[in-house]
């Protein structure tokens, strides 16, 4: 492999080259995970949409969202009938920003126990819960947190089983005041969910310094793990 195969390989833009019968011929390693998210078929559809009338490349501004995975503009491009590719542009991702100010710090399975607590006075709903047990006590703006949580689990109300996830983001980290903090992720899923005011939820995680993503039958949340502030 040289060193322009490597570049293609390692670029931060997932890149998807076509057959002519719609098959993934090359495929670099970000386009992989993204995948994960949307089919190859939904992404030829897309190639196919926005290619240029004659050979040649054409670069769109459009807002694509897929999962995790948001987009700000897309090139197709193709030379000839047997190949077609698309290169997704990816947005920066959302910076976490941390404040001492209104920040307490608290047990964050006590804060979980707190919310599923109060929703099961008003529910039959059944809880799952797979938290990773190692978490210390955690700075965190309490009140908009515990509002926040309390409106996710009242998306999933009519769900028959509400799953609450915590463990640690693999690979990511802040740095405040010089030292290094993990992100951690707190994702509830259920099998039903109720109409979801996206702009409200995204305002109170705002509030609360947190990185919402909602998806279909799940909404996460990710924060700094920060325990010290000395």
């Amino acid at each position: 492999m040289d060193l322009f195969e490597k570049w293609v390989e390692h670029d931060y833009n997932p890149l998807i080259i076509f057959n002519k019968e719609a098959k993934v011929s090359f495929i670099n390693k970000e386009a992989q995970f993204l995948l994960g998210f949307i089919s190859a078929k939904e992404i030829f559809k897309l190639a196919s949409s926005y290619a240029s009338h004659d050979y040649g490349f054409k670069t769109t501004i459009i807002d694509l969202n897929f999962g995790k995975y948001n987009f700000f503009a897309i090139t197709v491009g193709y030379s000839d009938d047997t190949n077609i590719g698309i290169r997704l542009y990816k947005k920066p991702n959302k910076t976490f920003s941390f404040s001492e100010e209104a920040k307490s710090k608290v047990n964050i399975y006590t804060i979980i126990d707190l919310c599923i607590s109060s929703f099961s006075t008003t529910s039959e709903t059944k809880h799952q819960k797979i938290l990773d047990p190692t978490f210390p006590d955690i700075y965190i703006k309490v009140e908009p947190f515990l509002k926040l949580l309390t409106k996710i689990y009242d998306v999933f109300q009519k769900s028959n089983i509400i799953t609450t996830k915590l463990n640690l983001k693999t690979g990511e980290h802040i740095i405040y005041k010089t030292k290094k903090y993990p992100i951690f992720i707190l994702q509830i899923s259920g099998d039903k969910t109720t109409k979801v005011d996206d702009h409200f939820l995204k305002d109170i995680a705002t509030k609360t310094q947190a990185i919402i993503d909602i998806d279909k039958n799940s909404i996460s949340l990710e924060l700094p793990l920060i325990n010290s502030i000395n």
